[in-house]
């Protein structure tokens, strides 16, 4: 198995440098969106980076949630230095930019820089010297920088719009939506054999051994693209042991491993069947420090099944800024088996797949 190489770092010094590394950070180049960044010590390191659509058209009251939810975050983990870039028209930017630098102001931290940016240019709303900041704005390259290429060497790419981003995760149509359709039958039919014959436990020994032999097969650099394997990998989900199994394996030095993964499968589960897989893209995305594809993540999660506790759970982590170093796994798989045998003991028998307490939460 191919543990996952170390994130490079890279030293800005100006907002050229800054606005560069943004795209990575987010993982698309932003459009009509307020950031904010926060860094602290010892390194002055980026620690959180938070991303807003703005109100279009401005709404004051929009502007002031957002504002107070980002000096929250930002003072929550105490982060002294903050830089806060507006993405579009003045109009749309300078509302929500003015809002959440006098709060965060209010909060007693520092703000390094308030920017907008468009069209290749940025405009500083602290700096009043033309000699630097001219009332026409700086052009920039972000692409062109050298810290955006060192970035871009891992391989990482960035995406023309959040839009984008979230097409890479969307279900798929045509022949190979309809065979993921064929397959989910097939696979419902066969758990429905299993389990009429040895009780709702029936999927839990196959659907482990099934998820772990994806997992092994993503960290050595293959893929699965079977529908009857997929779809059945889906379908075992929906047994919280096994979910939990799989959640208890994601070590983030497979992260992108287990990003192909659950990517993989959320395209092609079929309704009802989307929420765990989702979740677990979401959970192995927050752990590389792509807080974008979590949310777009859980957004499919949670229409899929509104009220899942395991998105509910991670939404709330990732509303609350909590850095990738706390993506931490609660359990191992030993535990997590441990947890609901002893669990079962006490239960009466009968119910049905998904019932009851997982080790991590109850989903519905």
């Amino acid at each position: 198995m191919n543990p996952q190489p170390p994130r490079p770092s890279v030293r800005v010094g100006d907002p050229a440098g800054l606005l560069a590394i943004v795209p990575h950070l987010l993982g698309f180049t932003p459009q009509t969106s307020l950031i904010v960044l926060g860094a602290g010590p010892p390194d002055g390191r980026v620690q959180v980076a938070l991303r807003y659509d703005l109100p279009d058209p401005p709404d004051t009251g929009t502007a002031a949630q957002i504002a107070a939810h980002a000096a929250a975050v930002l003072s929550r983990h105490q982060l002294a230095t903050v830089i806060i870039a507006g993405y579009g028209p003045g109009p749309l930017v300078t509302p929500v930019a003015d809002a959440t630098r006098d709060t965060i102001r209010r909060a007693g931290l520092r703000v390094h820089d308030v920017l907008r940016v468009q069209d290749g240019r940025y405009w500083s709303y602290l700096c009043r010297e033309p000699s630097c900041c001219p009332a026409e704005g700086v052009p920039f390259d972000a692409a062109a920088h050298p810290a955006a290429k060192v970035l871009g060497s891992t391989g990482q790419l960035v995406r023309a719009d959040r839009a984008a981003l979230a097409a890479t995760v969307a279900p798929l149509t045509g022949s190979q939506a309809n065979a993921m359709r064929e397959a989910t039958r097939w696979a419902q039919r066969a758990a429905t054999r299993l389990t009429t014959r040895t009780g709702r436990r029936a999927l839990d020994a196959p659907g482990r051994a099934a998820v772990q032999a994806a997992i092994a097969a993503y960290r050595d650099g293959g893929s699965i693209s079977d529908p009857g394997r997929q779809a059945w990998l889906a379908l075992v989900l929906t047994s919280l042991p096994v979910r939990d199994d799989a959640w208890a394996r994601m070590d983030p030095t497979h992260r992108d491993a287990h990003r192909r993964l659950w990517t993989d499968l959320v395209r092609r589960a079929q309704p009802g069947y989307v929420a765990a897989p989702a979740c677990l893209l979401a959970f192995t995305a927050w752990q590389s420090g792509d807080g974008a594809l979590a949310n777009i993540a859980l957004n499919r999660a949670l229409a899929d099944a509104p009220g899942y506790s395991m998105a509910l759970l991670l939404q709330e982590a990732l509303d609350a800024g909590m850095p990738p170093s706390a993506a931490t796994l609660p359990m191992t798989p030993e535990q997590v088996a441990a947890s609901y045998a002893a669990r079962d003991t006490r239960q009466p028998p009968g119910g049905h797949v998904g019932s009851g307490s997982p080790a991590h939460g109850s989903d519905s």
